[in-house]
């Protein structure tokens, strides 16, 4: 769906009843520029889970490093190729789907895990981080913010730590459309196959 600028970006956010899995966001827009349009996105807690994707020719490491900084999901420099652009959409769309997967699973799972005062659990996968994240979150004040920022966590604990797959190195793939082919290669490879992560939850 289509906003000609800032300001009715934003109206139309407001309307929306059904809820958008992503925003692709110009910088340079008039009435409110996107980095305004995304401050305002992300000071709404309904939409701070959102994934926003910024496109611009502003390109410099500190333009980049100010998107990000800003909650951006991804850093679009002009120009890039439609390919490029549909595999960071489908990237985004495939994230904002299982992060209301997540929140679905934390309903079902909340009542019976205020049962559990003391578990350790060991994960290898990026789908077992989304699923203990829904489990261990539920427990918690806030689950559905809780969620959000343990499922970054745990999921940044398998592909940057125990996979060793850099931001960039993940940017690249997600360009090339090839980001969940390596993992289940890296998975495999016998440097990796023996490595876990573990969390541990008390309640007291």
């Amino acid at each position: 769906e289509p906003a000609y600028d800032g300001v009715e970006a934003w109206e139309l956010l407001q309307r929306d009843d059904a809820g958008y899995d992503a925003i692709l966001l110009d910088r340079m827009m008039p009435r409110m520029n996107g980095m305004e349009l995304l401050a305002k996105i992300k000071d709404q807690e309904r939409f701070q889970a959102l994934p926003v994707i910024l496109q611009t020719a502003m390109g410099s490491p500190d333009a980049v490093k100010e998107g990000l900084k800003a909650g951006a999901y991804y850093y679009l420099t002009k120009p890039f190729e439609r390919e490029t652009l549909l595999a960071i959409v489908s990237a985004a769309v495939r994230d904002r789907r299982s992060q209301l997967e997540l929140l679905a699973q934390l309903q079902q799972q909340r009542d019976t895990l205020t049962l559990l005062r003391y578990g350790e659990f060991q994960f290898r996968t990026v789908a077992e981080a989304k699923r203990l994240s829904a489990l261990l979150s539920s427990v918690c004040p806030q689950p559905e913010r809780v969620a959000m920022g343990l499922s970054e966590l745990l999921i940044n604990a398998v592909e940057h730590g125990n996979l060793g797959i850099t931001y960039k190195e993940k940017s690249r793939l997600i360009q090339d459309n090839t980001w969940e082919q390596e993992m289940e290669v890296r998975l495999a490879d016998p440097a990796y196959a023996s490595r876990v992560a573990s969390v541990m939850l008390t309640r007291d």
